[in-house]
This record gives structure tokens, C-alpha cells and sequence, in this order.
């Protein structure tokens, strides 16, 4: 296969360069910048368009096994692959939990049967995620898993906490860290402030987040090992982990491209689609965490994408549950915070690609000869609304319904076969 007349982006290099690639058994076999005269195999003609590295999201909600009515692996993965995604790390929170190597074999072996995205599990950091007995670490990185964390929850127990992120370095597996004080945010359903009281909902206070970044982060320091902090909404947990870095402490961070988008005034209406967890912020939060992405502080983005079907998020906001889904709106949503921040697409592009496969010790993110034949290819002045009809989801919860965006995904190719075609 050949890739012909695209500007190609590559984020390790730093080559945005119009040029041909040209795929071999899976595998990128030469990249010609300027073009070569000559080929061989399929061509696909790519003038006016980006090439990037297949996108890898380190954070994704499959519910398989479990909840397969909400979403499932072949449903996630074709949402994924129309998103320009082509490696998803999936979260435990499944049933059972994925907290024992059968679950994660189960996961792994289904999604080499029915897909070329490279679905990677992440294990449980406690049994059955109740933050009590650490998991069966070992025998599931033997299965597949590539991380640990107990997300949807924090471990509590900050001792348990610590002799977990001990436990996990052994094997060489990322802990992953959700961090909500489960106490001080109970009963709480959007972001605590003045519109959580005339909306009358009950809220969440920011701090509820920055405390249990800051004990994780405290951990990783006396322990001198590595923490992953996801979803980072608040302004003073973004600070935490900045000081932390400049301090020389081993901590990553991704955020959602919602919570760069969006603000708290998107639930005015009541609407459960602008309902996740942890809930959208102020204004003040989301420009510092564009700020977060300029300076470096926060490494990677990610979608959090949580499937909930329409008869449960048809409730109340109260009743309904927590989560949207992201993966077809990555890349366009990249699109518009590269446009509004003035951030270089190609710094952006680094979140979704090289940082995360760095952080999960994985291959994959770049594009140089031998590096893995996972390719999007992504026309930047495509204008176009995202609707439920372009969902390929089994659940169409999405705050992002009825939003113009620019730049939209054309073709995605997986281990050299293409996998999507708009």
C-alpha cells in the first residue's frame, strides 16, 4: 500500500512535511518526503490531507464484558477506528471486573478475533475495585493488561494506595489514578458553585478532586514511583502536579477534550449529556487547562468515552449516569482547541499519539520506517456537524450533537489494512 501526496505529521520527529509512505505486511516500509516516482499496490491519494499516527486513547469505557447493551468491543473499536483511533486501552470497570487474568484474556482474544484496533486492557488495581485487597497484578499483565487503576473510584485507603503503586512497579505497570474524594463529593451530580445552587443540583466541589491528587501525587514522590493522574478538571489540581514536575516527582496527567471544550453553563436545560464524572467546571478551570497544554504540564488527551444508552440517560439529571461518549469527536475536538489556544496541531497530536504509547510503555505513535502501519488520514478543512446518525456507537450520549466542527477523519488504517473509510 502506498500513501501518496499527504502532509505527513509526525510528532516524534517533528516532520509536517508533503510526502509518500508506503506500507509493507503491516509494517511502514519507507517514508519519502517530496514524494517517489513509482509504486507498486493498492494507491491511496491522500493531496489535501494530514497523515498522522493512528491515535492511541489511554483512557476508553468498552462494557465488555457486562454491559455489551450499552457498548461492546466491536461496537467501541468501530468507533474508534471512525475516530482516527487505532489503539484504545479499555478501563476494568466491566462485569465482572476486569480484575483476574480470565476477564482480561476474554477481553484480549475477543478483540483479535473482530478487530484490528489493538484493544488493551486495563487491569484493576484492587478486587472488584473495592479498594480493599490489591488485584491479581502479575497473572494479568501475563494475560494482556498494560496498566492498573481502579477507575470510577479512588482508593480510599491511602496505605493500600501506596503498597498498590509498590506492587504495580514490580511488573512495570502505570497505575492509573481516578482521583474524587467519594465523601466530600456524595450526592453531588455537577461542579459545586453559584449554578449548582439556582440549578438546584447538588454539587461537586472542585476540592473534592485536588485533595486526592494531591495525596497520590504525595505517594509517587515518598515513594519515587511513577503515577498516572487522569481526567484532571481543576485548576489548583493542574498546579499540584505542575509544582510536582518542577519538583523532580514521577506524575503524568491526561485531560478530556470536553473539559477543554466545555464549561458548567453546558448543563443549564437540565441536558444528562453534559453529565460526566468529574463534571465539567468553570471557565476559569478550562483555560487552565489549555494553559496546562501549553506549558506541558498535562501530557495527554483522552476521552473517557463512557457509553450509557438513551432510556438511562432519559432520566432525571439527578438519576441519570455519569459519562459521554468522545471517541468520534477526538480529533475535531483537537481541532478546535489547536484553533482557539493557537497551540501547534502537531503538540496536540503528541498527546494522542507518542505520549501515551511512552506512558503505557507501548509501541506505536509515530511514524519512521518499521514503526507499526497505524495511520489516519485527516482532512483539516472538512466542515461538518456532528450528528447521532455519524455515531457508530451502540449509545448516542454526546454533548457535542448539533456542534460545527472543522477537520474530520477520511480513512484509518490498522497493522497496514484499512479499517474506515468516510
Amino acid at each position: 500500500m502506498w500513501i501518496k501526496g499527504g502532509t505527513i505529521l509526525d510528532p516524534v520527529s517533528g516532520m509536517t512535511q508533503v510526502g509518500d509512505i508506503h506500507i509493507k505486511e503491516g509494517i511502514i516500509a519507507g517514508i519519502y518526503p517530496g514524494g517517489k516516482k513509482g509504486k507498486a499496490g493498492d494507491v491511496i491519494d491522500a493531496k489535501g490531507l494530514w497523515v498522522l499516527p493512528g491515535l492511541i486513547d489511554m483512557h476508553v469505557h468498552l462494557r465488555d464484558p457486562g454491559y455489551e447493551y450499552k457498548e461492546d468491543i466491536i461496537s467501541g473499536c468501530m468507533a474508534a477506528a471512525a475516530g482516527g483511533v487505532t489503539t484504545v486501552a479499555c478501563m476494568p470497570n466491566t462485569y465482572p471486573v476486569n480484575d483476574n487474568p480470565s476477564v482480561t484474556k476474554y477481553i484480549v482474544e475477543k478483540a483479535a478475533r473482530h478487530t484490528a484496533v489493538r484493544v488493551l486492557p486495563v487491569g484493576a488495581l484492587t478486587k472488584e475495585l473495592k479498594g480493599t485487597d490489591i488485584a491479581e497484578m502479575g497473572l494479568m499483565k501475563e494475560a494482556g493488561i498494560v496498566a492498573v487503576s481502579d477507575d470510577g473510584k479512588s482508593v480510599e485507603n491511602t496505605s493500600l494506595m501506596r503498597r498498590a503503586i509498590e506492587y504495580a512497579a514490580t511488573f512495570g505497570l502505570p497505575v492509573i489514578s481516578h482521583c474524587q474524594d467519594r465523601y466530600l463529593g456524595e450526592g453531588g451530580v455537577m461542579n459545586e458553585g453559584d449554578l449548582s445552587s439556582r440549578l438546584g443540583l447538588g454539587g461537586i466541589p472542585a476540592a473534592s478532586e485536588d485533595i486526592i491528587v494531591s495525596r497520590d501525587v504525595l505517594i509517587a514522590g515518598y515513594t519515587k514511583l511513577p503515577i498516572h493522574i487522569t481526567h484532571v478538571s481543576t485548576r489548583t489540581s493542574l498546579d499540584i502536579i505542575r509544582k510536582a514536575k518542577d519538583a523532580g516527582i514521577s506524575v503524568t496527567c491526561d485531560v478530556t477534550p470536553h473539559h477543554l471544550l466545555l464549561t458548567e453553563e453546558r448543563v443549564r436545560g437540565y441536558d444528562t449529556n453534559a453529565k460526566m464524572y468529574p463534571p465539567l467546571r468553570t471557565e476559569e478551570d478550562r483555560l487552565a487547562l489549555i494553559g496546562g497544554l501549553k506549558d506541558g504540564t498535562i501530557d495527554c488527551i483522552a476521552t473517557d468515552h463512557a457509553p450509557h444508552v438513551k432510556d438511562e440517560k432519559d432520566l432525571d439529571f439527578d438519576l441519570a449516569p455519569f459519562g459521554i461518549i468522545g471517541l468520534q469527536t477526538l480529533l475535531p475536538g483537537i481541532m478546535e482547541v489547536h484553533k482557539e489556544s493557537g497551540i501547534e496541531f502537531i503538540e496536540l497530536l503528541k498527546r494522542v499519539t507518542a505520549n501515551p504509547a511512552r506512558i503505557l510503555g507501548i509501541d506505536g505513535g509515530m511514524l519512521c520506517p518499521g514503526a507499526r502501519a497505524d495511520i489516519t488520514l485527516f482532512d483539516p478543512g472538512a466542515r461538518w456537524i456532528f450528528t447521532e446518525e455519524c455515531v457508530l456507537s451502540k449509545s448516542k450520549n454526546s454533548p457535542f450533537f448539533g456542534r460545527k466542527f472543522q477537520g474530520r477523519v477520511v480513512r484509518t488504517i490498522a497493522g497496514g489494512r484499512s479499517i474506515y473509510q468516510a
